[in-house]
């Protein structure tokens, strides 16, 4: 499927679908809103490069309207993680997303710590 997003001021097309399924794992438990911010700002970025991502943190708003405990999401998340090609992982300390980390690293996943260092291994920008 053509999807257009702007990026750097720039109007592109690409074929979502095509690429790989990235895994954006960082910050959540401290600072809800600003953790769903930073994975949605860098989910915007690797679907402009042509890339699929998954953002756990948007379960934030279904567990507004039907709370579950913290594990059931960390099973949730790890359920998404095994069939995904790589993951970002934020800047920032979090016990979830080192264990999403070290499980990605079990999985064989291509494992990028920040956006410059997928951008710089990918050529996708």
């Amino acid at each position: 499927m053509d999807v257009y997003f702007r990026i750097r001021g720039g109007l592109r097309s690409h074929n979502v679908g095509a690429g790989m399924k990235v895994y954006i794992a960082g910050p959540y438990s401290s600072n809800p809103v600003q953790g769903t911010r930073d994975a949605i700002w860098a989910a915007h970025y690797v679907m402009g490069a042509g890339d699929v991502p998954f953002v756990p943190h948007l379960t934030m708003f279904w567990d507004f309207l039907k709370p579950q405990p913290y594990e059931a999401w960390l099973a949730y998340d790890m359920e998404w993680l095994r069939v995904c090609d790589a993951l970002i992982r934020l800047p920032g300390a979090s016990k979830g997303a080192d264990g999403e980390e070290a499980e990605a690293l079990k999985l064989g996943l291509k494992i990028f710590h920040g956006l410059p260092e997928y951008w710089e291994h990918t050529g996708r920008l």
